[in-house]
């Protein structure tokens, strides 16, 4: 069982992460805003964080920058809606940013529920966290 930060400003993408998580056996607390994920770590430790990239007021970058600094080896998975472009004109590829600046995985949304286990699980893993249970099946997931 781990103990996962989810953050996010949309309550529907915060409800819908945190019952995956928490259906596969995690403790999930959840924070609306960057300033809100950077108080749950004053008194509280986390092995994973999954984190919004834009957000009103600090955004998911400086919120990465700030919770890296208090928490170096907590893993952060990096979250977007925003599309991913390859063309040098359009805006930067925040996510593949993100990685550059720190963050363990990048999960461009929307999102299957299996993808977002398995980030989940890797970064456990990788981090030294057991997961609460296996890497899932990938058919006995909903495909939403």
């Amino acid at each position: 069982m781990a103990k996962i930060l989810v953050v996010d400003d949309d309550p529907v993408m915060q409800l819908t992460i945190q019952r995956v998580l928490e259906q596969h056996g995690h403790v999930v607390t959840v924070a609306g805003d960057g300033q809100k994920a950077l108080a749950r770590f004053n008194g509280e430790s986390f092995d994973l964080v999954v984190l919004d990239i834009f957000m009103p007021g600090m955004d998911g970058l400086e919120a990465m920058r700030l919770i890296l600094k208090r928490a170096p080896n907590v893993p952060i998975i990096m979250t977007s809606g925003r599309p991913q472009t390859p063309s040098s004109v359009a805006e930067p590829d925040y996510l593949t940013m993100a990685t550059k600046l720190g963050a363990v995985s990048a999960l461009p949304k929307p999102f299957k529920p299996a993808t977002l286990l398995t980030m989940a699980a890797d970064c456990l893993a990788s981090a030294g966290k057991q997961a609460a249970s296996p890497r899932p099946d990938q058919d006995a997931l909903p495909n939403s």
